[in-house]
């Protein structure tokens, strides 16, 4: 994937920027015109001319300079809007798995402040692109026709700056590729700090933990600082060639007019041309390192939407789920790669109606990774599922849109309390809000708040407890309406008491939908009308409550070790 119009946005930038450079020749001839003019005694009125020439090239080398800065600007916000949202997409697609391994602070990191330096990148990075593939060839012809030796002189001198400029430029990737990896780990502890911030606090661990920020934040201070000095140094680099090239032709000028065999006027214009040749390459120099992130960013989401389009949801029909309905997987195996056993193997799986599934096994057994392929988040390596004895492919829009997922985590946007629970919902559209807050038991944090619903919560708003954000995702799954659940080890980080409290809102609440719950806490397996014990990846016993108790199998030993019997 490439970004939308960037052809057709480079063509236009082309086009501009050569009815610039021809601005720039001309407004260099004609300046060279008047000076020559007036060094030779000419009045300054029988210039008039010439200096309204200089100054309309003067004014169309600026008004195309600011369609350029538009035109790349407005390219730039709407790539950077556009390709937000195929992220967000894309991240859907890919799931929580993906989520967790990169990283919830990386992820969010990359989404607002990776767009807006790809904004700058592209907005800054492109004119000069198009500047200098066209300006200084034009100049070079220009000075190449009215005088070889300044040309040639132009010409040697070029290939060396640009060679400067790529070793310095490998110096700078290596060190911003440094830096990355840096930023990478201090956006995900950043996050994970704020997350746990309270429990910290709690456990007086929190000053701590303060110098483990500091040395974290100090490591990626070292790693900019160290780009920096190399963005320095080919800055000086620059600008010395530069000025010693520019000093060169200056000198050849001289020395030819002094002996005579060049005449002002073609001197001096080749003069003031001789900086315009080197502008864009300069340009480029500086404003790469400037925006060397900027690219960096551009390439991870580029990266996350080439992955999503490897596993592409599939469209397809499938039945709206029912009271009558029934999901088969057939000898399902997940396998994410051959020096690891299965994740999953030979999985197999009956699901009839509105039934409370629960899914246990200890923690790295296979449970999320079996939610996950209900949720159509993970591709089966083997194995093939049906809905009603018609083959469907879970990854498909059709499947997805019937399930409300809710993780361990949920995510609690910037807004208000009111705002985070109608987050999925038409403004336009029926719902009842107030019989969600209240089934989720939301009603008594809400009176305990000073505005009430209007609360801001989230980034820079008032922080919640594991709880509590449990319950806002609760009633945000009750007002989607979706007839299936699955929870991935949804009480996790909350305390018994709490989880207790929770447990009976969430069996309250999804009594009358397809309800999948993969924990190891085994209490909530009482309430359930079918059983799935995990162990190693495989399905080792299927079957309710009081008949995994009879068989005295896995099901039973859990329970012992557990000493729930």
């Amino acid at each position: 994937m490439v970004y939308n119009g960037i052809k057709m946005v480079l063509a236009m930038l082309i086009g501009l920027i050569t009815i610039q450079s021809v601005a720039i020749i001309f407004q260099a001839k004609w300046l060279a015109e008047v000076i020559t003019a007036l060094f030779h005694g000419e009045s300054l009125t029988s210039q008039t001319k010439a200096i309204g020439l200089f100054l309309s090239a003067f004014m169309v080398r600026q008004i195309i300079g600011f369609i350029v800065k538009k035109t790349s600007y407005q390219f730039g916000v709407k790539t950077t809007q556009e390709l937000r949202l195929i992220v967000m997409k894309s991240i859907f697609v890919l799931g929580p798995r993906f989520t967790k391994d990169e990283g919830t602070g990386n992820l969010v990191t990359l989404i607002t402040t990776g767009l807006q330096k790809l904004r700058a990148y592209l907005e800054l990075f492109l004119p000069k692109l198009a500047a200098i593939s066209v300006t200084p060839w034009l100049v070079l012809a220009f000075v190449w026709y009215h005088d070889r030796l300044s040309g040639i002189i132009l010409l040697v001198t070029m290939p060396i700056l640009i060679l400067f400029m790529i070793l310095l430029g490998l110096a700078a990737q290596k060190k911003i590729d440094s830096q990355w990896e840096t930023y990478h780990v201090l956006s995900n502890h950043f996050v994970d700090s704020l997350r746990g911030l309270e429990t910290l606090t709690f456990l007086g661990k929190s000053k701590e933990h303060a110098e483990t920020i500091e040395r974290v934040s100090d490591r990626y201070r070292k790693a900019t600082m160290g780009t920096l000095r190399i963005a320095f140094l080919s800055t000086f680099a620059l600008d010395f060639f530069t000025m010693l090239s520019v000093a060169i032709v200056a000198v050849m000028l001289g020395l030819r007019l002094v002996n005579g065999s060049m005449i002002l006027e073609p001197a001096l214009m080749i003069l003031l041309l001789a900086p315009e040749y080197f502008l864009p390459i300069r340009e480029v120099g500086n404003d790469y390192h400037a925006t060397l992130d900027g690219k960096e960013s551009g390439d991870a989401l580029l990266k996350i939407v080439k992955q999503a389009e490897k596993t592409p949801t599939k469209k397809e029909d499938v039945p709206s789920w029912t009271e009558s309905s029934e999901l088969q997987l057939r000898h399902i195996t997940v396998k994410y790669d051959e020096e690891h056993p299965p994740s999953l193997e030979d999985v197999s799986l009956h699901v009839k109606g509105m039934k409370k599934i629960g899914i246990i096994g200890k923690s790295g057994a296979g449970k999320s990774t079996l939610i996950d392929i209900l949720s159509g988040f993970v591709q089966s390596t083997e194995g093939s599922a049906e809905v009603n004895g018609v083959p469907i492919d879970l990854r498909s829009d059709a499947w997805q849109k019937q399930i409300t997922y809710i993780p361990q985590h949920p995510f609690i946007f910037n807004g208000t309390v009111k705002e985070n629970i109608e987050f999925y919902q038409d403004r336009g559209g029926s719902y009842d809000y107030e019989d969600a807050l209240t089934k989720a038991g939301l009603l008594s944090m809400i009176q305990q708040m000073s505005e009430k619903e209007n609360e801001m919560i989230g980034d820079g708003g008032r922080q919640l407890s594991g709880g509590q954000a449990q319950r806002i995702a609760l009633a945000r799954a009750f007002l989607s309406d979706r007839p299936i659940i699955m929870l991935d080890e949804p009480t996790a980080q909350v305390d018994i008491e709490t989880e207790y409290e929770l447990k009976q809102d969430i069996l309250t609440m999804f009594q009358e939908k397809l309800f999948i719950l993969a924990t190891h806490r085994l209490h909530w397996m009482k309430d359930m009308d079918l059983i799935v014990v995990i162990e190693d990846g495989k399905v080792a016993e299927i079957g309710n409550h009081q008949e995994l108790i009879r068989k005295k199998g896995a099901y039973y030993q859990f329970l012992h070790e557990e000493e729930e019997i």
